[in-house]
């Protein structure tokens, strides 16, 4: 079964093309800080966010009290019933004379 290759060897390969593209007479050009987000070739700095003033946070807690106290009070209401985890009980059915005539399981 053949191996992939590793990061060291992907990033020798990826060396050795850059050098060869270098050596035949390609150049890199630098890009301004962003390119990858260029909207129609100029930076959008709408997206970037910090312009804005710090917005006030929502207080919550009275909000989430009034949850807490609806759901326990639903819990209150809607206590689930008690299942007896008991195991059957073993029965022994006995005729007139005093024998056994079968056993059955009673669930009590």
């Amino acid at each position: 079964m053949k191996q992939p290759p590793s990061k060291a060897q992907i990033r020798n390969e990826i060396e050795d093309q850059v050098e060869e593209f270098l050596k035949k007479g390609g150049a890199v050009e630098a890009v301004k800080v962003g390119s990858t987000g260029l909207i129609n070739g100029e930076l959008n700095t709408n997206s970037l966010g910090f312009e804005q003033p710090r917005q006030e946070r929502t207080p919550v807690q009275d909000v989430v009290a009034a949850i807490e106290l609806k759901r326990r009070s639903k819990l209150a209401k809607n206590k689930p019933k008690k299942i007896s985890r008991r195991s059957p009980q073993k029965k022994i059915i006995y005729d007139d004379f005093g024998e056994p005539i079968r056993v059955v399981w009673q669930d009590e």
